[in-house]
């Protein structure tokens, strides 16, 4: 992943709801609300289909922040699109991840995670962020480029197809079946949600 300044900086006009938000806190220009977002606390918002949620809550994750940077771009005509990759959760990106590995025998846990994308650059908002993960995500085992602010349910659809097309198919997942991976695929969020707490 690559820093938010590889984006382009216009400055912000009242091109949307989107735009005004940013605008009516004093923020200018494209970086300056990148960076506003990617500051702000990592945590699970009450509603992620709202897509002013992360403003009126002052937190978001992975999910909202970057559906509100990819809606502002989106809003400015700028190139920069919201992606959704599967990645592998391991004992090394997750403390605790072993613990459902071995209780579900899998090799690693297929999770969801997003980022946005500009030209070539992968770029994540929520890295460095208290997001219970050790450190950054660098493998993917599927991405896909989605709408700014994807439904849950579509989000989740997105995923189980994931799983069929792209990860049950590999020769570690043999005979392994999608309701495992969606049994353990809870706790490894429950996980998550317990390691930002700490």
């Amino acid at each position: 992943m690559q820093p938010y300044t590889v984006f382009p900086n216009p400055p912000i006009e009242d091109n949307g709801p989107v735009c005004r938000s940013f605008l009516s806190m004093g923020i200018h220009d494209f970086h300056q609300a990148c960076g506003y977002v990617h500051e702000l606390p990592y945590g699970y918002n009450s509603d992620r289909d709202d897509l002013m949620i992360l403003f009126k809550e002052k937190m978001g994750s992975c999910t909202t922040k970057h559906a509100v940077i990819a809606a502002l771009a989106a809003e400015m005509e700028i190139a920069v699109e919201k992606h959704i990759g599967v990645y592998p959760m391991t004992e090394a990106l997750v403390t605790g991840a072993n613990a459902i590995l071995d209780r579900f025998k899998l090799p690693y846990l297929p999770m969801v995670h997003c980022f946005l994308v500009f030209e070539e650059h992968w770029i994540d908002l929520s890295e460095g962020n208290q997001n219970g993960k050790n450190g950054p995500i660098d493998d993917f085992l599927y991405t896909e480029k989605v709408i700014a602010n994807i439904p849950g349910k579509d989000e989740y659809l997105l995923y189980r197809r994931a799983l069929n097309e792209h990860v049950l198919t590999r020769p570690e997942f043999y005979d392994i079946n999608i309701k495992t991976i969606l049994k353990a695929r809870e706790e490894g969020l429950s996980l998550l949600r317990a390691n930002i707490q700490q």
